[in-house]
């Protein structure tokens, strides 16, 4: 049991990604102690461009009104309404559905950009690079053992793994012989770049880069929308495979002329924008954790979020949105923990305490999680042509699914999940027993 030598809880942010810099700045904002660790040498992100959805930007503010700040700052207003746009790409460029999202409410920009500028409100002091987690062990005390590949050890009362879909802790948690520890290829690709902003217009006019546009096709989209304040255009060519991936990897070397051949038959707006691809370019593999989802998302004193807990592809853009979400769940559980730490009005130890807000962060995500990396897998199938309710000509079933998806998605309550959780926390505290998973130990 633990030994309560002091007070304040500690956490242990095991990964340096979108979902855990806004763990830690939730935290932060929070007066709650921890230590990021991320094992790259700096604050970096793989990847061309991302979006955030509604839902996500209204999670911001509530993290911090600081990093909403800065997320604007990143951003380029339009100022005008914005629609997600679906164009026949595979017959005739034309128009087949529109979503309204609102003004300015679906933004993106460069992974690294938005990186950069929230790392700048964490202390340096808080974080340590070059640390790439081995093992945990959780101790009899109820303190949490984290041995690094080089040799180093740290201790926290709880670990968060945000270290992304290739997740050692989650493999640490579930069981490394457990499938349900490793994502499964979806059968999708992609190819995706920055293009200039100028020759992308002379391909599909300025009116279809001001916004974001979905080409469908059979087996095959592209997905359209500007970042850099207006001067590249973010592309994202995704592709139906038949094979399996073989490769450890999840991207491999790929080129220009194999996206030209995989979309030869397409409408010729498509093809130019293919033309403009650089020669060399890398194809990402799309994993998810759909086929083996997580039973639990706490153990004992250690819980997955963001891709370590729910990886879904790309093609509802709310995978960030949603280690969002997670992010702030746990910075209001974790304070309200530290609080009941120093008030002890459950008569609960610090160990019993820190494992009642994972719990309760546990009940509060994980249906809607889990609901993601199959609802993405729908939606892509529907871009497709290969949806079985909706097929390639309905287009008001079409619009009548996308609507569902994306709203589902977008209408969340985030003022209302964070009183949930708040209260969830305190149910789970002033129980007499103790939450299940409350194993002592996992995996080394």
């Amino acid at each position: 049991m633990s030994t309560d030598t002091n007070t304040a809880i500690h956490v242990a942010i095991v990964g340096g990604g979108i979902t855990g810099v806004i763990l830690a700045l939730g935290l932060e904002k929070r007066g709650v102690s921890y230590t990021l660790f991320e094992r790259a040498p700096a604050f970096t992100e793989i990847g061309a461009g991302i979006g955030f959805s509604p839902n996500a930007e209204r999670a911001l503010k509530v993290v911090d009104p600081k990093v909403h700040e800065l997320y604007k700052k990143v951003t380029t207003s339009t100022g005008e309404e914005e629609f997600f746009t679906w164009v026949n790409g595979n017959e005739n460029n034309e128009i087949i559905a529109s979503l309204p999202i609102g003004v300015d409410a679906f933004q993106g920009g460069r992974r690294s950009e938005f990186l950069e500028a929230w790392s700048t409100l964490i202390p340096s002091a808080k974080v340590k690079f070059s640390k790439e987690i081995e093992s945990l062990l959780q101790k009899d005390d109820g303190k949490v053992t984290l041995k690094f590949k080089d040799g180093s050890l740290d201790e926290a009362d709880i670990v968060i793994g945000c270290d992304g879909i290739r997740s050692r802790v989650r493999q640490l948690t579930l069981g490394e012989a457990n499938p349900a520890s490793y994502p499964r290829y979806s059968k999708k690709f992609c190819f995706r770049a920055l293009l200039p902003m100028g020759k992308a217009r002379e391909v599909l006019g300025e009116a279809r880069t001001l916004s974001r546009f979905m080409y469908t096709g059979l087996d095959a989209h592209a997905i359209t929308y500007p970042v850099a304040g207006g001067a590249l255009l973010n592309v994202l060519f995704v592709v139906t495979d038949v094979n399996p991936w073989l490769l450890e990897r999840h991207t491999a070397p790929g080129t220009r002329g194999e996206v030209v051949d995989l979309f030869s038959g397409w409408h010729s707006s498509i093809r130019g924008l293919v033309d403009l691809l650089p020669e060399k370019l890398d194809k990402w593999a799309i994993f998810d954790m759909y086929d083996y989802p997580a039973p639990y998302y706490n153990l004992g004193s250690v819980a997955l979020a963001g891709d370590a807990a729910h990886a879904s592809g790309p093609h509802l853009g709310s995978g960030a949105g949603f280690g969002i979400e997670d992010g702030l769940v746990l910075a209001t559980v974790l304070k309200a923990a530290d609080e009941e730490v120093e008030a002890r009005q459950s008569g609960k130890n610090k160990t019993q305490i820190c494992r009642d807000a994972l719990a309760a962060y546990n009940t509060v995500r994980y249906d809607r999680d889990q609901w993601l990396p199959g609802a993405t897998r729908e939606s892509v199938e529907l871009f497709h042509w290969r949806h079985k309710e909706v097929g390639s000509k309905d287009h008001e079933k079409f619009l009548e699914r996308a609507h569902h998806l994306f709203h589902t998605i977008w209408d969340n309550d985030i003022d209302e999940m964070v009183k949930t959780a708040a209260l969830e926390f305190k149910d789970v505290v002033f129980k007499q027993s103790q939450p299940s998973l409350y194993g002592s130990r996992i995996s080394q």
